[in-house]
């Protein structure tokens, strides 16, 4: 029950987001969720005059749009043939009194009895609207399908029903079969109130009318119990919210709807005995994950990854790279200086402190991961809830461990690399969404709580990295080396990108040898003459049989060295310095280990800050002289 708590608390500290309507990245609309209310995608709009009469109708666009509806338990979770009529807002079926006499489907209007009851019962409260008052004045009339077919919204044919599918020999579609899938009596209405001295409010962006509702709905609620998330006795529910993830997300955190089988083992005869939950923490913690979900969350293949602080609600996200998660920008200049590890970790601890000063470092720091096997169903894969000094503390662990300098198309950073990309970089961009985002889930607790990467993970990584003739393109190649290099400096405990020529590892010196020949014969190329090296494309084999395929290379190189001439002559003794540190015992051919990339990325990082730095010399002198 912990994240329920922590989603109710976030729920009563961000009470005046409800009902601000915002924007998420991907343009869709949302809000911080009144209780006992909803969202619906609403196709047709309805306004009524103050005194009750039809006014005007409109068609919501191609798509609908998504409006905020009151709600009932029953409603909320109504499915298939079952009665159970939204409040005030809903499809034909349930508002349209005369829809019998148009409908050659619809033969009873016990739905619109029920929903006229239910309404009746609001609107003739102490707790009514005059805007209710009018619109109640309105449906009792039993006259909507008659106005919509008037105002030309609904269409019906010679025998005055309505038509269900709109055939190409009645002319051009009207827009109503433009926007529903199905036949005209799905469409779901909402209705406002028009009124020419006043500009009134829309319904359902109306507070008092959130307000309204909510009074009146709290006066229906009984059968108080023990609520096991807030602790206190509150009236409770066995029905809880769906539409997590998105409008047509039918998955739900807790249910326990099936009275028969082997859902309770014999343990308890009733699913209030597991856990009981009251109506006003269900309905408060659900709108919080809705509306949290939307605001920051992130959706993967339907999994959802999502980071929040109570109050402070936008917190760094630990499954970001270094310039996402810390908002850091880093130079992209050749200067080896910009890139040291000393220069990093300042401007990573600076931007933690940063925080620090946001954040209060006794405010709790969430992680949820949630998932649905099944349609019905949503579970909880991962949870866990910091403090936020501790949480800041291991997120600055992970962003000055698992660190490289990366480069591939527009991307140039020095950091921690996301953990989609670890996960693209494992296994390719194309490979199964199931694949992905559990790679992703496992790569958490590596940051959050401070636990080994996975060896699986890392095996994988390095096998592609060292296999360069597999991709199609080069960037992707070398952003695949660079995010495996950062995994295996975190495994090793930081080598970091800088040469290190200290390290005698035989594996990190055998890494440097290939690195040279690689730019010794890729400074040799002629101009234009853009192709593989003899290194990379040996690179695999090198891996596995250093020895014997370093012979190859090495002879492959000898037509690029004469092509070079003196200039061959400073890699030539870079290769026999190397090479004489590797013992006559270790030179044999035993499969190298990560250290290989790492030496390789470092050794040609090195060799081209070099070319770089003595270009800009030489132009300095020719602009001196």
């Amino acid at each position: 029950m912990s994240y329920l708590l922590k989603l109710y608390e976030t729920y009563e500290a961000n009470r005046d987001q409800v009902g601000v309507i915002r924007k998420a990245q991907n343009g869709q609309e949302y809000t911080l969720l009144p209780i006992s209310h909803t969202t619906q995608t609403a196709h047709i709009e309805v306004l009524v005059t103050e005194e009750g009469e039809f006014h005007s109708a409109s068609i919501l666009g191609k798509k609908g749009e998504i409006t905020l509806i009151p709600c009932t338990e029953d409603s909320a979770s109504r499915s298939g043939t079952k009665i159970a009529p939204y409040p005030l807002h809903d499809k034909l079926s349930y508002v349209a009194g005369d829809l019998v006499k148009f409908s050659r489907k619809q033969k009873s209007d016990e739905p619109f009895r029920c929903y006229l009851e239910q309404l009746e019962q609001w609107a003739t409260s102490k707790y009514a609207t005059d805007k209710l008052k009018s619109i109640y004045r309105y449906i009792r009339k039993r006259t909507l399908i008659a106005d919509l077919v008037n105002d030309g919204i609904l269409h019906v044919d010679d025998q005055n029903k309505l038509i269900e599918k709109w055939d190409k020999e009645r002319g051009e579609k009207p827009l109503i079969f433009q926007v529903l899938s199905g036949n005209q009596e799905s469409a779901f209405v909402r209705f406002s109130v028009h009124s020419p001295q006043k500009n009134l409010e829309k319904v359902w962006q109306d507070e008092a009318m959130y307000e309204s509702f909510i009074r009146f709905y709290n006066d229906w609620l009984h059968e108080e119990d023990y609520c096991y998330v807030t602790g206190k006795y509150l009236p409770q529910t066995h029905k809880h919210a769906n539409k997590i993830r998105h409008a047509g997300d039918k998955s739900k955190l807790i249910s326990s709807n099936d009275k028969s089988g082997f859902t309770y083992r014999g343990r308890f005869t009733k699913a209030a005995q597991a856990a009981s939950i009251s109506y006003e923490a269900s309905q408060k913690a659900h709108n919080a994950l809705k509306w949290l979900i939307h605001k920051q969350g992130k959706v993967i293949h339907n999994r959802v990854f999502l980071v929040w602080g109570n109050r402070l609600v936008s917190v760094p996200d630990p499954m970001e790279d270094t310039p996402v998660a810390l908002q850091l920008g880093f130079e992209t200049s050749t200067k080896k200086k910009a890139y040291t590890f000393e220069n990093y970790a300042k401007r990573v601890a600076k931007a933690i402190d940063g925080v620090k000063s946001e954040l209060s470092l006794d405010e709790d720091v969430n992680i949820l991961v949630l998932d649905s096997a099944t349609e019905g169903r949503l579970a909880v894969l991962y949870y866990r809830s910091l403090k936020g000094d501790d949480y800041l503390q291991r997120l600055q662990d992970w962003h000055t461990t698992c660190v490289w300098n990366h480069r591939w198309k527009d991307v140039a950073f020095y950091g921690a690399p996301s953990t989609l990309n670890i996960a693209y970089a494992a296994y390719g961009s194309g490979a199964n969404e199931k694949v992905i985002k559990s790679l992703m889930e496992r790569m958490l607790p590596c940051i959050i709580d401070g636990q080994s990467i996975p060896h699986d993970i890392v095996r994988r990584l390095f096998q592609r990295a060292i296999n360069p003739m597999a991709f199609a393109d080069a960037w992707e190649w070398e952003k695949t080396l660079s995010i495996a290099c950062a995994v295996i400096n975190k495994q090793q405990g930081g080598i970091g990108v800088a040469l290190d020529q200290t390290i005698e590892d035989r594996s990190y010196l055998f890494g440097r040898l290939l690195a040279i020949a690689d730019v010794l014969e890729r400074s040799a190329l002629r101009d234009g003459e853009k192709r593989d090296t003899n290194a990379v494309r040996y690179m695999t084999a090198f891996q596995r049989h250093p020895e014997r395929t370093w012979q190859t290379i090495q002879f492959a190189l000898l037509p690029y060295q004469g092509r070079l001439g003196a200039k061959a002559t400073y890699f030539s003794k870079l290769i026999d310095e190397v090479a004489s540190k590797i013992p006559y015992e270790d030179f044999n051919n035993k499969p190298l280990t990560g250290k290989f990339l790492l030496g390789f990325y470092s050794q040609r990082y090195e060799l081209y800050q070099k070319k770089n730095s003595d270009l800009s010399e030489t132009d300095t002198t020719k602009e001196e002289a």
